[in-house]
């Protein structure tokens, strides 16, 4: 992932979208977030994770578009409670930029 180290991770879009258990779609993710321990209450945690999972794992390219290039992240992550499982992240490098923006996180499969 090109700049991992300099990744932005929107708390607003983490603690109102992929740990919202009142978000239109994000519920479904905070629900399965949630069997691993993540809530709003730790989303520092979370973002955490996240920036570890960009940082530290080999990023498939998935596309280009006009607004830039998106990429996706495969981790296998053990939550605060200790339970297991895949989650896939997706990044973009928007076009001008040299960083990745997190998109959306989501569940790969649970062990």
């Amino acid at each position: 992932m090109p700049s991992a180290e300099h990744a932005v991770i929107d708390p607003f879009k983490i603690r109102n979208y992929l740990l919202s258990t009142e978000h239109p779609i994000g519920r479904q993710k905070a629900a399965f977030f949630a069997t691993l321990g993540y809530r709003r209450a730790n989303w520092r945690e979370f973002a955490q994770l996240m920036r570890k999972h960009v940082a530290t794992e080999h990023a498939m390219l998935m596309g280009v578009t006009q607004f830039g290039t998106k990429y996706a992240v495969v981790d296998f992550v053990t939550g605060p409670n200790k339970r297991s499982a895949t989650i896939i992240s997706v990044w973009i490098v928007r076009a001008g930029e040299t960083f990745p923006r997190l998109v959306t996180a989501y569940p790969g499969g649970i062990r």
